[in-house]
């Protein structure tokens, strides 16, 4: 019985560890793909492992995951400097989300649920008024989740996990490009457009509407200089 009280205690150790390197990696990349952090800036782990409440190794750990992840340059002997993402990346992204948002959105033709429709209908309807009400941080928030149950609705969690990265890595861009009122109810009819074609269970029209979603949002981008 002691034995296995202390393997439970060990495992629930290791647990908590890799639960705090977590939430210290989401919050530094977050804070690299807001802005708060510029590109070339140096991340200094006892500053961040400062501000953070923590102490340094789990903010090195961190720094290794997201230098992976291309967003951060570890210089040895020197330190770890933010990467960020580029232009080019921004648009790399887009046209790899277009096929995949078309693929998300043929799946979902397949396997969402009726109560999965429900609550996508209930999110466009919710776009709508506020895109008329230029109400922009609601309607990033309403964007977020439209595109996080199509995600979902796929049935496929690798996929869902990869277009979630995705979305988050150009959350800055997003913003910026819903801020625009044309843009904002334009997006919110291609939403409601897609929807339609999940409903029908068209696959075909839901995966070609979805990956010209994405398209529109890059010619967009252009169109506003972003």
């Amino acid at each position: 019985m002691e034995e296995s009280k202390e393997r439970f205690d060990v495992q629930k150790e290791v647990t908590d560890k890799y639960s705090l390197r977590g939430r210290v990696f989401h919050k530094i990349r977050e804070d690299i793909l807001s802005g708060k952090y510029t590109d070339n800036e140096e991340l200094k782990e006892a500053t961040i492992g400062k501000e953070l409440g923590v102490s340094r190794t789990p903010v090195r750990e961190a720094l290794r995951q997201l230098e992976l992840e291309g967003l951060v340059t570890i210089i040895p002997n020197k330190g770890a400097y933010v990467t960020g993402i580029s232009t080019k990346d921004i648009h790399d992204i887009y046209v790899i989300r277009s096929y995949l948002e078309g693929l998300a959105a043929r799946w979902a033709c397949e396997r969402i649920t009726e109560q999965e429709i429900d609550e996508i209908e209930e999110i466009v309807y919710l776009s709508e008024f506020h895109a008329k009400k230029k109400h922009f941080d609601q309607i990033v928030e309403l964007d977020n989740k439209f595109h996080e149950s199509m995600y979902r609705a796929s049935g496929s969690k690798i996929l869902e996990h990869e277009l979630t990265t995705f979305h988050h890595y150009v959350e800055r861009i997003r913003k910026k490009s819903l801020h625009n009122e044309e843009r904002a109810l334009k997006s919110n009819e291609e939403h409601t457009a897609i929807l339609e074609a999940i409903r029908n269970r068209d696959g075909e029209l839901a995966e070609k509407l979805a990956h010209e979603h994405i398209i529109q949002t890059i010619l967009n981008m252009n169109k506003q200089g972003l």
